[in-house]
């Protein structure tokens, strides 16, 4: 019989202790995944694994180490503790490393009203085989498609428990379902590319895959012949399927780690201005059906909502403990780990005030400018937020669109970018994270 995830994370435990670690937590994650590649109407790839990953952070004092392991049999789990426990005698100290003190950990809520776990039957290999030509065939329908790169389906199911010494114990259920289809128009060295997907944690919410196969075709289609406009400063709209990558650049500042190291351009920003009056960015590690819905955090601290951002002013970082030891502040219980590292900060389901208007009425106030559908590379500077990315889109003449444009640079700098953005109304509420196209004033545009 297959041991739970569970026992094998108190069995972990028990080992750390006779292996004479002062304290230790343990995770364990049992898994299944399927996925399925169609390509020119034949079964390409198909690929099943299912697995159990185990790992065990031991402190001896303030020296620490972490050994992880797929082998999760009982006679295994001494050697591992051992191992550990060796290591962490030969670490160097860290005085902010370690685990939660009992009084910090709280009452997780209960796991069930989150549904994080669809308990449908796992979708048969032919199921998903059957999905994915379907994307494929709705996006080769679409008129100027020659080809289909490629369409998937998958399916995830993972249990994960996490256990520690200062009496912490719980686990969750987690599923991932999804298909996507990327659609390529045109030939030879006038080819365009482009894609769409869906992911749910239930099957009943899933898009269908003819919806998404269409999308692809027609995103592609509508990139056809592209040009590049002239170098200038204009107002840039980052639509809705990629505007979440400005915040992800946000909060990849707003870090701990990262503020922790002094590497961020929000250092010392707190209680300062960021985003426009009236806009908040918020986090819901409770919200249903969510990607990043978590009861508990990697150390087993109670998730709770919070305000990254209010009505315009940074009011957090995102902490896991050590982190937040460094720079004298609480955790905001945003640990994440996996068996084989240590907890890091990570956020968890975000949303940002959505606006009252279509980003087509945005586009339409704007003028002149480009509407950016996707991007390419990145380069950031941590210490400043000077920012510069390849792009690709529609340009905008006098409020409406004019042609595709591709092969373009933009560049500024994120603190003023973030400044000045206007958000639409066409926020997916679905998402972990749920961003609006926004509108950016003043970027330069590197083209003709």
């Amino acid at each position: 019989m297959t041991a739970s995830p569970q026992s094998l994370a108190h069995a972990l435990l028990d080992a750390a202790k006779a292996a004479g670690a002062d304290s230790a937590d343990s995770i364990a994650v049992s898994g299944t995944s399927v996925s399925i590649d169609v390509r020119g109407g034949a079964l390409e790839q198909a690929e099943r694994e299912e697995s159990t990953d185990i790992g065990l952070r031991v402190f001896v004092g303030s020296r620490s180490a972490i050994v992880s392991a797929s082998d999760s049999r009982p006679e295994t789990f001494a050697a591992i503790a051992e191992r550990a426990v060796a290591m962490a005698r030969e670490a160097p100290e860290d005085p902010y490393a370690g685990l939660a003190d009992p009084g910090q950990l709280g009452t997780p809520v209960d796991p069930g009203p989150l549904e994080m776990y669809d308990p449908t039957e796992e979708p048969s290999p032919a199921t998903l085989e059957q999905t994915a030509r379907e994307a494929e065939a709705a996006a080769l329908g679409v008129e100027g498609i020659t080809q289909v790169q490629s369409a998937s389906a998958g399916y995830t199911a993972r249990d994960v428990w996490l256990a520690a010494t200062n009496g912490f114990s719980g686990g969750y259920k987690r599923t991932s379902r999804g298909h996507s289809c990327v659609a390529i128009a045109g030939e030879g060295l006038k080819m365009e590319r482009d894609y769409d997907g869906d992911s749910r944690t239930f099957q009943s919410d899933l898009i269908s895959p003819a919806e998404i196969g269409r999308s692809a075709a027609e995103r592609a289609v509508q990139r056809m012949n592209p040009r590049r406009p002239r170098t200038g400063k204009y107002p840039v709209i980052f639509d809705e399927r990629i505007a979440a990558s400005l915040i992800a650049h946000l909060m990849g500042a707003a870090s701990g780690s990262a503020v922790a190291r002094g590497a961020s351009w929000l250092r010392g920003a707190l209680g300062e201005d960021l985003l426009p009056r009236g806009i908040d960015l918020m986090e819901d590690p409770h919200r249903a059906r969510a990607a990043g819905t978590r009861p508990f955090d990697a150390e087993g601290l109670a998730t709770r909502p919070r305000a990254v951002v209010r009505d315009g002013v940074l009011e957090s970082f995102t902490l896991d403990l050590a982190n937040a030891r460094k720079l004298g502040m609480e955790s905001t219980a945003n640990a994440a780990r996996s068996a084989g590292s240590g907890p890091s900060p990570s956020p968890w389901n975000l949303s940002l005030t959505q606006g009252t208007q279509s980003r087509d009425a945005l586009a339409a106030e704007m003028g002149t400018g480009l509407i950016v559908t996707s991007m390419i590379g990145a380069t950031i500077n941590p210490n400043t937020g000077d920012y510069s990315r390849g792009a690709a889109g529609m340009w905008v003449e006098n409020g409406e669109v004019a042609y595709p444009v591709s092969g373009v640079t933009l560049a500024g700098n994120l603190r003023e970018m973030l400044a000045t953005i206007t958000p639409a109304n066409d926020a997916r509420p679905w998402l972990s994270r749920i961003v609006p196209s926004l509108r950016v004033e003043g970027l330069t545009l590197a083209g003709e």
